[in-house]
C-alpha cells in the first residue's frame, strides 16, 4: 500500500480591510526618496497619466500608503498599494517599499507573517 502526502502551502494571512490598524513598517534606517526617485512620478503626472491637478503653488506631494506582508524570516511576502487612480505610481510605490525593506526590518521575534503599512511620499516642485 502506498501513502501519498500531500503539502498544501499556508495560506498567507488576509490583507486587514482597515488599514489604519496595520503597524508601520519597522525600518532600521528610514528610507530616503532621492530627486531621481520622485523625478519617475513629477514624469508621470507631466504626461496626464495620473490626475493630479497642477498646485497653484507648483509643489506637488503624492502618497501612496502600501501594505507590506512580511514573513517571520524578514523577507517581504507581499506588497498591496492602495489605489490612488494612477496605476504606475502605485506599483512603483510598492517596488520601492519592497527595496527598502530589503535587509532593512527589525521584526520582533516569533508569530507568523505580519502585514505592515508604508507610506511613500514624492515631493516636488513642478
Amino acid at each position: 500500500m502506498m501513502l501519498f502526502l500531500f503539502l498544501q502551502a499556508a495560506e498567507p494571512a488576509a490583507l486587514p480591510s482597515d488599514w489604519t490598524t496595520l503597524a508601520p513598517l519597522p525600518y532600521v534606517a528610514a528610507p530616503q526618496l532621492t530627486p531621481q526617485l520622485t523625478s519617475f512620478v513629477a514624469g508621470e503626472i507631466a504626461a496626464n497619466r495620473c490626475p493630479v491637478p497642477k498646485p497653484a503653488d507648483g509643489h506637488y506631494v503624492v502618497k501612496v500608503d502600501v501594505a507590506t506582508l512580511v514573513g517571520t524570516d524578514g523577507v517581504v511576502r507581499r506588497t498591496v498599494p492602495h489605489a490612488i487612480n494612477c496605476p504606475t505610481v502605485e506599483q512603483y510605490a510598492a517596488g520601492l517599499v519592497a527595496g527598502f525593506a530589503r535587509s532593512n526590518l527589525a521584526l520582533r521575534a516569533g508569530g507568523g507573517d505580519m502585514w505592515y503599512r508604508a507610506t511613500i511620499t514624492f515631493d516636488w516642485r513642478g
